[in-house]
C-alpha cells in the first residue's frame, strides 16, 4: 500500500471530524444516454487504473487494487430550473461522508437532465484526487472511450510524495523556517470569525459567475498593475469581507482579515507528479487590516507584497512544515479541542482555491471548454471556500460555506461584493 502524502494526511484529520469532500460539475450540450453514460464512467474508471480502492486510515496507507468499475449513475431531473437542481444536488453531496475506512468506492457520479442538454456531476473524497485531475476525468468520460485514447492518462493513481521535494528545495526549507514565528504572528493579528457551533460541519453552497467582459476587466487591470490575476482577486475578496467583520475595527490586537489560498504545486514536485491523479496541493495565507477607505490597488499591491515574498521564498514549503506540526499536536487533542484548534490558532475568514481548466479541457485543440463548477468542503480550516473555475473566458465562482458562521445572506453577499467590485474597475483610474 502507498503511504498518504502530508496534504493527503491533512485532509483524512479532517474528515474525521466532518465528511471532506469536492464536487465537479460540468454542462454537456447533448441529451442524457445514462445507461451509455455508465458505460464511459466504468471505461474511463478502469482505464485509469482508479478501481477498487482500499484505505486504511489509521496507518495511513492506501491502495487502487483494480477491478471492474461497479458504477451507478443517479439521475435527477432538471424540471424548470436545471440550474437551481445542480446546486441543491452539490450541496446534498458535499455533505454526505464516505466511508471512513476498508474498500470503498470514493467517487459518486449524478446528472441533471435537462432535455436537450445535462450536467453531469462528481463528488470524490478529496485525498484521492486534485482538482485538476478530476477535470481531466470528467474530459476522458464526456468525450467517450474512443476519444479517451487521445486524452493524457496519469502516470499513476497516486498521489505525488512531498519527500523529494522537502529535499531538493531544503536550502529554501531551512532559510524559511524563521517565517514561522512571523506566521504565528500574522495569525495572532487576524480576526477570528464567530462559529455558532464547531461540531456543526453542514456545508451550504451559492455561486455566481464572472462573465467574459468582467474577467477580460481583471485580466487587464492585472497586467495594468503589474499583478498576477490571483492577486486581484484576492485583495477582491478582502474587500467583500469587510463589512463581515466590523468587530476588528475596534480590536486592539485582531485587526486583520486574512484568507488561505490554496495552490496546486504539482509541477514544483517533479517529472513523476505531472500525472498522478492524487493531490500534490499547498497553501498559504494572506491578511490586511482593510482600513476604511483603501483603494483597491493599494490594496491588492498589499496582497502582492505578500504573495511576492511567499513565491519567491518558497514560504509554502513553511506552511506545509506548519501543517505537519499540526498533525503531531492532532494526536494529543480531544475532539472537542481539534474542532476548535484551527479557527482558535489559525483565523482565516476564507480559503480560495482556482483552477483553469483551459489547458486540460483544450489539450487537443477542441472547441471552447463548457461551463464547469467546482463545490469544495470546508472543512476546519476555513469556514468558506471559494472555488474559482476559469473556463472559456469566464469564471465560475462556487461558494461553500459553514451555516455555524454564515447565512446565506452574507454568502451572498460576498458574492455580490465581489461582482460589484468587478464591474467598477474599467471607471477606475489606470
Amino acid at each position: 500500500m502507498r503511504r498518504l502524502n502530508l496534504f493527503q494526511s491533512t485532509m483524512l484529520r479532517w474528515r474525521e471530524l466532518y465528511p471532506y469532500s469536492a464536487v465537479h460539475a460540468v454542462q454537456v450540450a447533448a441529451p442524457l444516454d445514462a445507461q451509455g453514460l455508465e458505460r464511459d464512467i466504468g471505461r474511463a474508471l478502469d482505464g485509469l487504473g482508479l478501481t477498487g480502492l482500499v484505505l486504511d486510515s489509521r496507518a495511513r496507507r492506501y491502495a487502487w487494487l483494480g477491478g471492474a468499475a461497479a458504477v451507478s449513475l443517479r439521475v435527477v431531473a432538471g424540471g424548470a430550473n436545471p440550474a437551481s437542481v445542480l446546486d441543491e444536488e452539490m450541496e446534498r453531496e458535499l455533505n454526505a461522508a464516505f466511508p471512513a475506512d476498508g474498500r470503498f468506492d470514493p467517487f459518486r457520479f449524478f446528472a441533471v437532465d435537462a432535455g436537450a442538454s445535462f450536467h453531469l456531476g462528481v463528488a470524490y473524497d478529496h485525498f484521492v484526487a486534485g482538482g485538476d485531475s478530476i477535470a481531466r476525468l470528467l474530459k476522458r468520460i464526456v468525450e467517450g472511450d474512443g476519444e479517451a485514447r487521445s486524452a493524457a492518462a496519469p502516470a499513476s493513481p497516486y498521489a505525488p510524495a512531498y519527500a523529494r521535494l522537502f529535499w531538493r528545495e531544503k536550502g529554501a526549507l531551512l532559510a524559511g523556517t524563521a517565517s514561522l514565528s512571523r506566521l504565528a504572528a500574522e495569525a495572532r493579528r487576524a480576526a477570528r470569525p464567530r462559529y455558532q457551533s464547531p461540531e456543526d460541519g453542514y456545508n451550504a453552497f451559492v455561486r455566481c459567475r464572472i462573465g467574459v467582459e468582467e474577467r477580460a476587466a481583471l485580466v487587464r487591470t492585472a497586467e495594468r498593475w503589474q499583478v498576477s490575476l490571483n492577486d486581484l482577486l484576492l485583495a477582491i475578496v478582502l474587500t467583500a469581507f469587510s463589512p463581515l467583520a466590523l468587530a476588528r475595527r475596534s480590536s486592539p490586537r485582531r485587526t486583520d482579515i486574512a484568507l488561505a489560498s490554496i495552490v496546486n504545486i504539482r509541477r514544483q514536485l517533479g517529472p513523476e507528479a505531472e500525472g498522478a491523479f492524487g493531490p500534490g496541493l499547498a497553501s498559504f495565507r494572506v491578511g490586511h487590516a482593510v482600513p476604511p477607505g483603501i483603494g483597491l490597488r493599494d490594496l491588492t499591491a498589499a496582497v502582492h507584497a505578500q504573495t511576492d515574498r511567499v513565491r519567491r521564498g518558497k514560504l509554502y514549503l513553511q506552511t506545509l512544515l506548519a501543517m505537519a506540526l499540526a498533525g503531531f499536536q492532532w494526536r494529543f487533542l480531544s475532539r472537542e479541542r481539534r474542532l476548535r484548534f484551527f479557527a482558535k490558532h489559525y483565523p482565516v475568514w476564507a480559503g480560495v482555491t482556482p483552477l483553469n481548466i483551459n489547458p486540460v479541457w483544450g489539450a487537443s485543440g477542441d472547441a471552447a471548454p463548457p461551463r464547469y463548477v467546482r463545490a469544495v468542503s470546508t472543512g476546519p480550516l476555513a469556514p468558506m471556500i471559494i472555488a474559482l473555475t476559469t473556463c472559456g473566458e469566464a469564471i465560475e465562482a462556487g461558494i461553500s460555506y459553514r451555516r455555524t458562521v454564515y447565512g446565506r445572506d452574507a454568502a451572498e453577499g460576498i458574492a455580490a461584493g465581489m461582482l460589484d467590485s468587478i464591474g467598477q474597475l474599467e471607471h477606475r483610474a489606470p
